[in-house]
């Protein structure tokens, strides 16, 4: 146990440049909420609901962040500041990052039924501040949601999403070849998928350029040889 807290604070310390050693992670909000939540998900799961909604009223009295008893949340989970709240029926994978004012928020379906409501998050995704990500819908594997960005729609893993309604953008490689990079920010501002597949074409198209001057420029040289 005390092995997995360990592997737990230098998860959160590796993303997080402002913490200065475990101590500090320790007494996170999000480290806090985290573990309250264990204990109220345990008694959830033992159907002793009403203890579990009593932790978690305390808990988010305590820490400004509300994580209903039922969500499902994996591995080293970063939850970065707080005034974030997670549905009942939402599913988080392993090494999942969300910033503060995040909502992972359900539907109300016309026929009453409870069911799944709120979204699945796959491992390694990233949420940035204020992101609303509503519904049965699912982030896929690595995953980056933008500050401010709604999302109502399946996310395709690796994607970067920006916008009202959540758009895809693309992503420099010198960007990506970082590995993780917070609060979801996005590499490019365009959020249309066509206008950023343009966009693409034409990089190509000046570097194509760029290699036929120089093969042209070389062979004067080869034939004066």
């Amino acid at each position: 146990m005390k092995s997995g807290l360990i592997a737990y604070l230098d998860s959160v310390k590796s993303r997080d440049p402002a913490a200065r050693s475990r101590w500090d992670v320790l007494f996170y909000p999000g480290t806090w909420a985290l573990g309250f939540h264990r204990l109220a998900h345990w008694m959830w799961v033992g159907e002793l609901t009403f203890l579990a909604r009593l932790v978690n009223h305390f808990a988010r009295f305590l820490t400004a962040i509300d994580i209903h008893p039922g969500a499902r949340i994996g591995e080293r989970f970063f939850l970065d500041h707080g005034f974030s709240v997670i549905g009942e029926t939402a599913v988080i994978g392993d090494d999942v990052t969300i910033y503060q004012c995040v909502t992972l928020g359900g539907t109300n379906p016309s026929a009453g039924i409870g069911g799944k409501r709120h979204p699945t998050l796959r491992n390694g995704v990233v949420v940035g501040s204020g992101a609303q990500v509503l519904g049965p819908i699912e982030v896929g594997e690595g995953a980056r949601i933008g500050a401010n960005a709604v999302v109502t729609r399946d996310v395709v893993p690796g994607a970067t999403m920006v916008g009202i309604p959540a758009k895809a953008v693309l992503m420099d490689a010198a960007e990506a070849a970082h590995g993780f990079v917070p609060y979801g920010t996005p590499c490019s501002e365009i959020a249309d998928p066509v206008l950023a597949r343009l966009c693409e074409l034409e990089r190509e198209i000046k570097e194509l350029r760029a290699r036929r001057a120089a093969t042209a420029a070389d062979q004067p040289k080869a034939k004066s040889a």
